[in-house]
């Protein structure tokens, strides 16, 4: 599994209450949620590698 670090997250009040329905609709928690997000935007921009492209370069 990887590794994992902690850190506080400020967000306002509606994007907060946003996030917290979408996680709901999804059976995920704030935080999965949150954390799917980054992952969803990081890969979909390319500065994130696909998990089949570091397989097919080892």
């Amino acid at each position: 599994m990887a590794d994992k670090r902690s850190f506080a997250l400020r967000v306002n009040a509606e994007t907060l209450k946003a996030i917290e329905k979408w996680a709901a609709d999804d059976f995920r928690s704030v935080n999965g949620q949150i954390e799917w997000l980054l992952h969803k935007a990081l890969t979909e921009s390319g500065r994130l590698k696909k998990k089949d492209e570091e397989a097919g370069k080892k």
